[in-house]
């Protein structure tokens, strides 16, 4: 399976800059792609949940490995957490 990979950066309650991916079938729409993010801040309990394209971009295609591939059909989406995410 093919991915959409979101780059995205928010900043955290503490005023620390979130690193994230967000990896998507690569027909998910944008929106969709904003709400996945929004879920996974929710579970990290970050109140930011404005995404944006400033600070959600598409990046790029790749093929996908097993995990991911899983966690999209199960969840819709899968993150690679990538700074200040714990």
């Amino acid at each position: 399976m093919k991915v959409s990979v979101y780059d995205t950066y928010v900043k955290k309650d503490c005023g620390a800059l979130m690193h994230f991916d967000i990896l998507v079938e690569t027909n998910t729409s944008v929106n969709d792609v904003y709400k996945y993010g929004k879920e996974y801040l929710t579970l990290k309990k970050v109140q930011q949940t404005n995404l944006s394209t400033k600070k959600c971009r598409f990046c790029h295609i790749e093929e996908a490995p097993k995990k991911v591939i899983d966690s999209i059909n199960k969840e819709g989406f899968y993150i690679i957490e990538m700074e200040n995410c714990n």
